[in-house]
């Protein structure tokens, strides 16, 4: 450690002991608590910060850093920037210490953080709307902090802020659970990271301490490994609350010595990292609030001999979105967790070639999606989705190289992502466009294909698995002639599945061409 660091280390410890007096008599700390997590080999533990005042950790440094203002600062509207919970943080501080505070948040920032933000601060807080993402915001409030003379309270890069977010870990080692072999933190702009490795360290000499930073937004460790502050040219914003720009050089400087190593993660795997949080404990974290536990996921997949047996931490560090964003979170989950694989495949366009697929290649494991529509008359390119273990999804995988099946891993792709179907109506001979529903288990979707083969074809199908106990999907069919529709709708009596044409104006939107 450099002296100028042994220096900023002592100071650091010295704001902690003193941190705790003042977070301590504000509130309670939050719970830590052991749960089962399938597939890993270790006790993990986790702190739910989810479940403090504001739903997440940023209250702590948010108040000892006010707390630390004098009192000429105080006399003046408190300045601040964030994507929403330092924000929450300082609105709840600032109200609880009786002062104004004037707080700048990105025109981006999630409408559940504006709202929460102003229930906390009340009367005490003005918001500000700036910018694209938080260094905007940040640049509009230090300015109006320079114009003003307002004091400025920084998300992370201030020792007062960092010092408060280290009493996380000093609740962690006051649990009496210790000592602790790993602990996974997230890293927006290195304040949470650095107060609770830095505390950590303290009591557990021989812990390793993982950073884990999203990708698209892994500044710091590019910052370590260039030796100095980078700032990344554009940030991905999915874990918009840790979606920082450029680190903060205090925390640079303690997290380049107290951090044990730093990994990325993808969204993905962010989302399979919320989904476990539900499968554990009926909670469901923000994705910066799950980042700490998708590193844990990840690394101890990673280092399995290494992790086996130990203790690890991780922090749930908020539970602050926006409820329209589950539907992402889920779509991403079961990617995330290696569970799902899009593929897209090369058949031919003619009358039985899907259910020939799924009756050779699809025993073992579950269909969750179907994206086609017909673009050519000899040949047909359908993305499926299939679900099932790691191992069973390798071995489809591997079945389709050896009998050399046409085929393509598609599972990251934008067009998969955005669920594009690509269709030409106008090659559609005497179509039916049908709601079908069928239940969803094992064979349904395969006994409806083997039935209606005889005497349709497949033109357009879209498809994709919602949890629910029936399947729903809008498909299109075709035939030689008008008249084996009436054949067609008995044929699907026989069958588990119901199907019912859609309605004019919908044929006539999904399906419209010039001929039609």
């Amino acid at each position: 450690m450099a002296a100028m660091n042994k220096n900023l280390h002592k100071q650091l410890v010295e704001e902690i002991l003193r941190a705790r007096e003042r977070i301590y008599h504000v509130n309670k700390p939050t719970p830590f608590e052991q749960v089962d997590v399938a597939g890993v080999e270790a006790a993990v533990f986790l702190k739910r910060e989810d479940l403090s005042a504001i739903n997440a950790y940023k209250w702590r440094g948010a108040y000892n850093a006010i707390a630390m203002l004098t009192d000429a600062e105080k006399k003046k509207p408190i300045i601040a920037a964030s994507a929403g919970n330092h924000a929450q943080g300082v609105a709840l501080a600032a109200r609880m210490q009786g002062l104004k505070a004037q707080i700048y948040m990105p025109l981006s920032a999630p409408r559940m953080k504006q709202m929460a933000v102003q229930k906390h601060g009340g009367d005490a807080v003005e918001i500000m709307l700036e910018g694209d993402a938080y260094n905007d915001a940040a640049d509009a409030a230090v300015k109006q902090a320079k114009k003003t003379g307002g004091a400025f309270v920084h998300p992370f890069d201030n020792l007062y802020t960092i010092a408060g977010q280290a009493t996380i870990a000093d609740e962690i080692v006051l649990s009496g659970q210790g000592p602790f072999d790993f602990a996974f933190v997230q890293i927006g702009g290195g304040g949470m990271a650095a107060g609770v490795a830095t505390w950590l360290k303290i009591h557990y000499p021989g812990i390793k301490v993982i950073g884990v930073e999203a990708e698209g937004q892994a500044g710091m460790a590019e910052s370590i490994k260039a030796g100095k502050l980078v700032t990344l040219k554009q940030v991905d914003t999915f874990c918009d609350g840790t979606a920082v720009k450029t680190p903060g050089k205090i925390t640079f400087d303690i997290c380049k010595d107290m951090l044990d190593d730093i990994i990325t993660v993808s969204n993905e795997e962010v989302c399979a990292a919320i989904e476990t949080s539900w499968e554990t404990g009926r909670f469901v974290p923000e994705p910066s609030g799950a980042l700490g536990l998708a590193g844990l996921l990840k690394y101890t997949q990673t280092h399995k001999k290494e992790t086996k047996g130990k203790k690890l931490v991780a922090i749930i560090s908020g539970t602050n979105m926006d409820f329209s964003r589950l539907r992402l979170i889920s779509a991403g989950a079961a990617v995330g967790a290696h569970r799902q694989k899009y593929i897209r495949f090369e058949i031919g366009e003619q009358g039985g070639s899907l259910l020939g697929l799924v009756e050779n290649y699809f025993a073992g494991v579950n269909v969750s999606g179907f994206l086609y529509g017909k673009t050519s008359e000899t040949r047909a390119w359908p993305v499926i989705a299939f679900e099932s273990s790691p191992e069973k999804l390798e071995d489809l995988v591997k079945r389709l190289k050896k009998d050399k099946v046409p085929y393509e891993d598609i599972t990251s792709q934008p067009d998969t992502r955005y669920r594009v179907i690509n269709y030409d109506p106008r090659l559609f001979k005497n179509p039916l466009l049908m709601h079908v529903h069928f239940p969803e288990r094992k064979g349904a979707l395969r006994e409806l294909l083997r039935t209606i083969s005889s005497v349709s074809n497949i033109c357009y199908f879209n498809y994709f698995y919602s949890g629910e106990e029936i399947g729903r999907a809008l498909m299109g069919f075709e035939f030689e002639s008008k008249s084996q529709h009436k054949d067609f709708m008995k044929l699907v009596e026989n069958t588990s599945a119901s199907c019912r044409p859609v309605d004019d104006s919908t044929f006539s939107r999904i399906l419209f061409h010039d001929d039609f």
